[in-house]
């Protein structure tokens, strides 16, 4: 029975897979035989990266292995780790750490030579703290395919022949290039057209065909009522899936069905990284990223998506791995001029929307290939601090506030909780002052908008005002492993950004549904006593208290007065100084909302 391709279910976010890249090192170049095999996934359970904070893995364990995955103040030893790991009993234990590897296989971060596991050059690219998260699934997605000799799930024989991700901007770009011809606007495609027709695109040669088929689709929906249109596409994907699968049994096609969505998901997320497509039409559409219309008209005119042929599985392996294949098809001076001229167009409108003075451009007509590539990075970081200008122009209207308000009063109805809260608290700080600068540290597709969060070594988002600095950190997680993930991290960021900038005092205001007793009793420690040997400066506020600030600013403009960063610091000093008040940290957090509402009186 025919399969979809899927680019991963097993670690729906990447950052995860560097977390399993790095402790890869501590086997690197040892055989990946059977008992190196169970020994990684024993390692991955030794360092919290796999099984913590997983009530289904928890099952079959003591309540004493339980309490010492979950306690991150104790480490776990490698036996402590080996007896976690027999306590689950599993069939065939090996089995765990070939399936925790695959992923890594997959992308070409890691491969296996004469019998030994090592890290790939672009495996050591993703090891690095600098490291391009796009950059690096971009080459990875530019040369998977299917079939390839590392996996026995897909054949050529069986209709497969196919590049994934370069089909899927085929697709996209087909499907827009129909409606343009017949009079209509390109819009990408929908979420659930892309989740039924991508992942199922297993064949270079069913590209237009698929095309033709999704606009059909489209025509069967127009004009039809919501509940018409359905019933329409219900039926629609039920029979798509049963042609797909070469069956009309339910069990089959409904299975496909639900896995189709998670596929689609899972696939977009990813794809987004590449910077190649963004997302339009509120969050409903997914098109080709005009910013890199140089780009991806080369790679298209290059590349049909059809996959490649290998001689052996270690030369597909070698090929996946190394950053330097392909030659991309824009790495030319003559493309390289081409988007250089895209950009300074859009740096021109971006400064001419903001009234400002235009940025001096260089004589790079005279530049070699390497001084183009780095001057396209160079406009790009231009692009981008001009995006945040504009973002903290448009913060300043009263509508604007409100808008980021209700999202975030609203924000579990939203999919990609964590990176929507990160986007919203980054405008809600541009909004709320005379900030100098407010700089998200989340990786962001050309179009500014955030493509996942903040990596781990870095604060989610920098602050920098006349008369103090600040980071802002924010989650979505409520449970104990808030303290885990954010308890200890957010006082090394505060206390690094600290150290960094020591012209000014520093804050930290962490943001959350609802602020965890084991997070606040660690940033308690801090605030009251020490954090390496000084106290530091943590605001905790839940959701409901950051919209209570941003209301309070609203109030403010519609008196016509400003809200200057005086007087944040002012609320920041109060909330942090009412902790001398208190001797328990559940009191003082308590208390926050409080001192937000004398805070609020003061000044409206």
């Amino acid at each position: 029975m025919k399969k979809p391709w899927s680019i991963t279910t097993t670690l729906r976010n990447p950052e995860r897979l560097r977390n399993f890249l790095v402790v890869l090192q501590e086997i690197e170049n040892f055989e990946w035989n059977l008992e190196n095999q169970k020994k990684y996934q024993i390692l991955l359970i030794k360092n919290r990266v796999y099984g913590y904070g997983s009530r289904q893995f928890y099952n079959g364990l003591s309540e004493d292995q339980i309490s010492l995955i979950d306690d991150q103040s104790k480490e776990i030893s490698f036996k402590e780790a080996e007896a976690i790991f027999n306590a689950k009993n599993y069939e065939d234990p090996s089995m765990r750490g070939r399936q925790s590897l695959n992923p890594l296989k997959k992308f070409g971060f890691v491969s296996i030579k004469d019998g030994k596991i090592f890290i790939t050059d672009l495996g050591r690219l993703f090891l690095k703290e600098n490291f391009d998260l796009g950059e690096i699934f971009l080459r990875s997605f530019l040369k998977w395919q299917v079939p390839n000799l590392d996996n026995d799930d897909y054949s050529q024989d069986s209709g497969y022949d196919i590049k994934p991700f370069i089909g899927a901007l085929h697709l996209i770009d087909a499907v827009n290039r129909k409606e343009i011809a017949r009079g209509k606007e390109a819009k990408g495609i929908s979420k659930k057209e892309f989740s039924l027709f991508v992942p199922t695109l297993v064949n270079y040669k069913d590209i237009d065909g698929y095309a033709t088929n999704l606009i059909g689709l489209r025509d069967k929906l127009s004009g039809k009522n919501r509940n018409e249109q359905k019933a329409i596409f219900d039926s629609y994907e039920k029979e798509f899936v049963s042609k797909f699968l070469g069956t009309k049994k339910t069990s089959a096609v409904s299975g496909l069905l639900k896995n189709l969505r998670d596929y689609g998901d899972n696939a977009i997320r990813y794809s987004r990284l590449t910077r190649y497509i963004f997302i339009r039409g509120g969050g409903y559409y997914i098109d080709l990223e005009s910013r890199r219309s140089v780009e991806i008209k080369s790679l298209l005119d290059f590349d049909n998506a059809q996959s490649r042929v290998f001689a052996t599985k270690d030369e597909y392996l070698n090929y996946i791995s190394d950053i330097s294949q392909p030659q991309l098809p824009w790495e030319t001076k003559e493309k390289y001029v081409e988007i250089i001229k895209n950009l300074v167009q859009d740096i021109e409108q971006y400064e001419s929307d903001l009234q400002r003075r235009g940025i001096a451009i260089r004589d790079y007509q005279t530049f070699q290939e390497t001084e183009l590539k780095a001057y396209i990075e160079e406009l790009r970081v231009l692009r981008r601090t001009l995006q945040e200008e504009g973002n903290h122009k448009k913060s300043q209207a009263v509508e604007q506030v409100e808008s980021y308000i209700k999202d975030l009063e609203n924000i579990f109805d939203f999919e990609d909780r964590p990176i929507l809260l990160e986007k919203l608290s980054s405008l809600g700080l541009h909004a709320l002052n005379d900030a100098l600068k407010i700089q998200p540290n989340y990786p962001v597709g050309d179009d500014n908008e955030p493509t996942f969060t903040a990596p781990a070594n870095t604060p989610d988002i920098e602050c920098f005002y006349g008369n103090f600095n600040a980071i802002c950190e924010v989650t979505m997680l409520t449970g104990r492993d808030q303290w885990y993930n954010e308890g200890q991290p957010v006082m090394r960021h505060l206390r690094d950004f600290e150290n960094k900038y020591t012209d000014k005092k520093t804050y930290c205001l962490f943001i959350a549904p609802k602020i965890h007793r084991d997070t606040v009793n660690t940033f308690w420690t801090a605030i009251k006593y020490e954090y390496e040997g000084k106290t530091q400066k943590i605001v905790p506020l839940s959701i409901t208290d950051f919209v209570s600030v941003l209301k309070t600013l609203v109030k403010i403009k519609s008196e016509n007065k400003f809200l200057k960063h005086d007087e944040i610091s002012r609320l920041y000093e109060e909330i942090i100084g009412s902790s001398k008040s208190y001797t328990d940290s559940g009191e003082w957090l308590k208390n926050i909302p409080n001192a937000i509402s004398t805070w609020q009186a003061s000044l409206v």
